[in-house]
């Protein structure tokens, strides 16, 4: 039977409020993470995915207070991410009502906390969120960044998603740096790029800006289409894109 494709607005956290800029600079506000985790939600929404995108950068744990909030606020799925580093991390985030734990930098400094993670909880609850950018260097023409896209990780993304996936990830988050909150469309190259090497769920993120983009991501072969500034700034509904899927043949709820 297939699966419905996902519909997955990102709240992108920066002390304690939504923002959302270009390429991770010039970031401004977009709101209260607890009401729009709780407006997308009765929107119709399948997931929502808070990601703390300071914390890595600033050497702490992610808010988990404002998880919490979130959590009690919504009655979908909640993926949370944002200085992730250990067991203990995830343990912790998982108590404060996340149903899923993305890593990022804390896995590219030490692979091993994968298998740590998925052996204590199960692959289902360990995604990857995987912030590339085109880099010429790189056998794929594809490269690992990590801190909110201000550092390169010097790694391949199809190496790294590849590892990552065979060490337990149970799904990957593609964000493309280049494109992010660009709105000029979903790096399509890349999504099939990744989705060629990894059989696990791959939701496909940076660059919405219309519903013709989100069918474009969804026919090149992502799992689930995410995005942040079109859905904070009204200028597309979580229907919209729906219907726009629906209408191109895709399966969603």
């Amino acid at each position: 039977m297939a699966v419905s494709l996902r519909v997955i607005p990102c709240l992108d956290v920066h002390d304690g409020r939504v923002v959302k800029g270009v390429n991770f600079e010039n970031l401004r506000d977009a709101g209260d993470p607890v009401e729009l985790a709780a407006t997308y939600s009765a929107a119709g929404a399948d997931e929502l995915v808070f990601l703390d995108i300071s914390a890595s950068s600033q050497g702490r744990a992610t808010t988990r207070d404002m998880v919490s909030r979130c959590a009690e606020s919504v009655f979908i799925p909640l993926t949370v991410g944002g200085g992730v580093r250990s067991v203990e991390d995830v343990d912790a985030l998982l108590r404060c009502g996340a149903d899923k734990v993305g890593i990022n930098t804390g896995a590219l400094e030490r692979p091993d906390v994968i298998d740590e993670i998925a052996g204590r909880f199960g692959n289902q609850v360990l995604v990857l969120s995987l912030d590339a950018r085109r880099e010429e260097s790189m056998p794929s023409g594809f490269g690992v960044t990590t801190h909110g896209g201000r550092k390169s990780a010097g790694r391949d993304a199809l190496e790294w998603a590849r590892d990552a996936v065979a060490r337990g990830v149970g799904e990957v988050l593609l964000n493309s740096m280049d494109a992010d909150g660009t709105t000029s469309g979903f790096d399509l190259e890349m999504i099939r790029a990744v989705r060629a090497v990894v059989d696990v769920p791959l939701i496909a993120s940076g660059g919405a800006g219309t519903a013709q983009h989100f069918v474009e991501a969804a026919d090149a072969g992502a799992d689930a289409v995410l995005a942040a500034s079109v859905f904070h700034y009204q200028t597309l509904t979580v229907t919209e894109v729906k219907e726009a899927l629906r209408a191109a043949g895709h399966i969603v709820r």
